[in-house]
Order: C-alpha cells, then sequence, then structure tokens
C-alpha cells in the first residue's frame, strides 16, 4: 500500500503547501529552476485527450530534468492483456517510477492508482470530479489579479455539474475566503450546489455588475444524454458577449479553463475585453505544475 503524498484534488494541500506551490510557482515564473527532479521519472497516461495539461506537464516535467514517458491507454497490459490496475500500478511503481500523472474519465480513477502506486499520484482530471492543478493556476491567476481573495465575488457560469475545473476551484475560491456565485440553468447547476460560501443565481445579468472576476465554462455535451436547452436558449441566458460586456465592471477579469467555444459561452469580443485572462492562465500552467512537482518529490524529504 502506496505511502508517498499524491495530489487528487485540493483537499490534499493544506495552507502552507498552497503558499509553498504558489510561491514556488511565482519564483520559477522569474528564473530557471535548474534540474531540481534529475532522476526522477515521470509517467503520463492521459485516457482522455488533452492539449493545455498534457503539454504543460511534458514542459514542466522536462524543465526540472525529469525522465519523462508518455504512455497512451493502449501501452498498458490492463487495456490489452487482462493485467488489473493494481498490478498496473504497483508494476510502474517496481520500475521506479516515481511521478505518475493520470487523466481519466472515471472519477476516482487516479485514487485507485494512488492506493497501489509507490510514488506520486497527480490528478490531471477524473470525469466530473476534479482537476486540482487547473483550479491552481486559476486561483494563482486571480490572486496575481486581487492579491487577496477573501470576499471578492467570484461568478463561475455554466455547466457546473460537469465541470470538474469548476468543483475544484469552488474548494479552493472557498479555503481562500472569496464570496463564490454560480450561475446557470437547474439543468446544469442543481440547487443543492448551494452550500456555505457559494450561492446560486440563474439570471446572469444579475450578477455581472457585482462581480471582480468571471470564469465562463464550457458546456460538457459528451457527458449528456440529453441537452437540457438548446443553443440559442443557452446563448440567449448565459453567453458573455458584447452586450452583456458592457455591463461588468471595468476592473473585472474573465477567465476559461479551456477549451473555449466562440460563440456559445462567448462571443469574439470577450477575447478583445481588457480584461480577459485566458492566455495569463495558460502561462501560467506550466510554472504551477513545476511548482506541484516540486513539492510532491523535494519538499517533504
Amino acid at each position: 500500500m502506496r505511502i508517498r503524498r499524491s495530489l487528487l484534488d485540493l483537499d490534499d494541500l493544506d495552507a502552507d503547501e498552497l503558499a509553498y506551490v504558489f510561491g514556488r510557482t511565482a519564483a520559477f515564473e522569474q528564473n530557471a529552476p535548474g534540474r531540481l527532479l534529475e532522476g526522477t521519472a515521470c509517467v503520463n497516461v492521459f485516457f482522455e485527450q488533452s492539449t493545455r495539461t498534457f503539454t504543460s506537464f511534458n514542459l514542466a516535467e522536462l524543465r526540472l530534468g525529469a525522465d519523462v514517458v508518455n504512455l497512451s491507454p493502449k501501452d498498458l497490459s490492463l487495456a490489452t492483456k487482462g493485467e488489473t490496475l493494481e498490478d498496473t500500478a504497483m508494476t510502474l511503481g517496481a520500475m521506479g517510477v516515481g511521478v505518475l500523472v493520470v487523466r481519466h474519465p472515471e472519477a476516482g480513477f487516479p485514487k485507485r492508482i494512488a492506493l497501489y502506486f509507490d510514488g506520486h499520484v497527480i490528478n490531471a482530471g477524473d470525469g466530473a470530479h476534479a482537476h486540482p492543478t487547473q483550479a491552481l493556476l486559476d486561483l494563482y491567476t486571480l490572486i496575481e489579479e486581487f492579491g487577496q481573495l477573501a470576499e471578492r465575488t467570484v461568478a463561475i457560469v455554466g455547466d457546473v455539474a460537469h465541470s470538474r475545473v469548476a468543483h475544484s476551484t469552488i474548494r479552493g475560491l472557498r479555503r481562500m475566503g472569496a464570496n463564490v456565485v454560480l450561475v446557470g440553468p437547474e439543468g446544469f447547476l442543481p440547487a443543492e450546489y448551494a452550500i456555505e460560501g457559494v450561492t446560486i443565481e440563474r439570471d446572469f445579468d444579475a450578477i455581472l455588475p457585482h462581480a471582480d472576476a468571471i470564469v465562463l465554462l464550457r458546456i460538457q455535451r459528451e457527458r449528456f444524454a440529453e441537452m437540457p436547452l438548446s443553443n440559442e436558449e443557452y446563448v440567449a441566458a448565459y453567453r458573455l458577449d458584447k452586450r452583456r460586456l458592457k455591463n461588468v465592471r471595468a476592473d473585472a477579469v474573465v477567465m476559461h479553463p479551456g477549451p473555449y467555444n466562440r460563440g456559445m459561452e462567448l462571443d469574439d469580443s470577450v477575447l478583445e475585453f481588457a480584461g480577459w485572462r485566458y492566455l495569463k492562465q495558460v502561462h501560467h500552467g506550466v510554472a504551477i505544475r513545476m511548482a506541484v512537482l516540486d513539492l510532491l518529490v523535494n519538499a517533504r524529504r
């Protein structure tokens, strides 16, 4: 049974560790870190397609001097030879793999691996459950913008129920004292999401003048058997566009975990808005993942 630390969701990091990750992120963006992971083997296994997360993990590992192996699902014996997930995890550990980065459509899959892998597992997204490193870079982007997040109002808009990023980001924002407002129709945002520190707003226009930050989400069409409303209905009620931007505060920021769909959750005018921070988020992704790797491999030595 494994004994090393993993990052399965933000709950795995205490306050000091969060501060460590953000501090190291800032340092890594200022100066090249050196070969902090020299001699550490990192294996990346993505059962779902990814551009930003997969590439940024690869870059983070390489910049830290790690030995990097990328496996596709068809490369695993569990997919072709009947090997169990537990056996695969133990085999990789026995080979000396130190870090396993996993994305999978099944919620809880990285945790299952972590129970048997003698190394550090990083959840790169599991189903609609969690995506901790994306949440960390989103939080870092907000902290860079506002400093403290306490009492700041952050609106997360769209398909919250199926967004693993939103689930992890909500946890992080609550820990930092932000006011979280979830915006969307019932089919994308059930009423039970209203908990301490989190409110639900069905009227997107009503929150626009009050939000310090607006986080737009992609509709996770692949997770629906039947869409709860039409594209036209969603655009009319929840798209951020030129008309709605007139009601957004001039000092507010707009974010998106990507990939974004032009014409659906936003139109081209958002990409020209002074507070559009998508490229900032992408930029921070490599350094955040470097900081997480450094924390897991080095900080507790």
